[in-house]
């Protein structure tokens, strides 16, 4: 690994409903556009309310995931955390559950995910649709 630091944000709209979005696309188009070798992807974002996983999406998994955090977390009104939409609170527990950032080997500019696992954004709050990425390489 030589010594190669950037760093940049993106702004994504997750919209007024809970979701998990994919951002491995970004994050590959970063990588190229840096002309990454070998080193480390970090992905985190600056938000009490939001998480990056890396999971499988579009088999279903990003749907279960997003049930399972509600089972966990239901959206009622008993979170001591009591500004915004009914069960907001709730919201500002998720990073405790999905971590604000999630860190993958490059290899050879590429990030080394398997076969199935994609980064994504993992947000339950409706109520800040506008989040902010910062994607950081070091190699």
């Amino acid at each position: 690994m030589g010594e190669s630091f950037h760093t940049t944000t993106i702004r994504i709209t997750t919209g007024p409903r809970e979701t998990v979005r994919d951002l491995t696309g970004e994050c590959k188009t970063f990588l190229r556009e840096i002309g990454a070798r070998d080193g480390l992807l970090n992905v985190f974002v600056p938000h009490a309310t939001a998480g990056v996983a890396i999971i499988e999406t579009g088999a279903g998994s990003d749907d279960d995931l997003l049930d399972a955090l509600a089972d966990l977390l239901p959206r009622e009104d008993r979170w001591r955390h009591q500004h915004g939409s009914t069960g907001h609170g709730r919201d500002h527990i998720l990073p405790g559950l999905v971590a604000p950032h999630a860190t993958i080997p490059v290899i050879a500019g590429s990030p080394a995910l398997g076969t199935w696992q994609s980064i994504v954004i993992v947000d339950t709050n409706r109520d800040n649709p506008n989040r902010t990425v910062r994607i950081t390489y070091l190699g």
